[in-house]
């Protein structure tokens, strides 16, 4: 029991680093950037509230999970913006990587369901994942509008890379909230 526990703890622990990992997006208040443990808080949320926006089938209470999970890698990986400029492949590399250190940490019983949960969030073809991701992307356009731009402005983008690196992901795993949310794009973009 000790030693189960031990290596819950030290999961536990490691997992407190998110909260020093910086994201581009900026809160809605426009004071700050926001940090990945705020952010994987934050969207765990979302998928509880808008939940009943889901596509049929879906597992909430899986979604949820997957949230609070899918961006522990970048303890070690760090964040990597939608609109920023990096290799996909390279950023592939180091969060598995860092998926198997950090899930490593836990009992095999756990490290091997949580790997599995973050394995399934990455490849986004079950119904619970795509919405997952959908909800992963959902929340930043809707910053970037309250913050006056937020990453937008940061990154000089155009309404057409927001809706291709954003809102097709949204569309595929949450078709509702992108019918709601695309509007609102297309208007913060014309009134610029």
């Amino acid at each position: 029991m000790t030693r189960r526990l031990d290596a819950q703890m030290a999961f536990l622990l490691e997992a407190d680093k998110l909260k020093s990992v910086t994201r581009a997006t900026r809160l809605c208040d426009n004071s700050r950037h926001e940090n990945s443990g705020e952010h994987s808080w934050h969207i765990a949320l979302y998928a509880l509230i808008l939940g009943e926006h889901a596509p049929e089938g879906v597992d909430i209470d899986r979604v949820i999970r997957m949230l609070l999970i899918h961006d522990l890698v970048e303890i070690d990986a760090g964040d990597h913006p939608v609109f920023g400029d990096h290799d996909p492949a390279q950023q592939e590399a180091e969060e598995k990587a860092a998926a198997d250190r950090i899930f490593g940490l836990l009992p095999a019983d756990q490290r091997d369901a949580l790997r599995a949960l973050w394995d399934e969030f990455e490849a986004a073809e079950s119904v619970d994942a795509q919405f997952a991701k959908a909800i992963d992307r959902f929340q930043t356009p809707n910053h970037n509008i309250a913050s006056g731009g937020g990453s937008w402005v940061d990154y000089k983008v155009a309404q057409e890379t927001v809706e291709a690196r954003v809102g097709s992901g949204i569309k595929r795993g949450a078709p509702t909230l992108w019918a709601w949310l695309q509007p609102r794009i297309a208007a913060w973009f014309a009134a610029r």
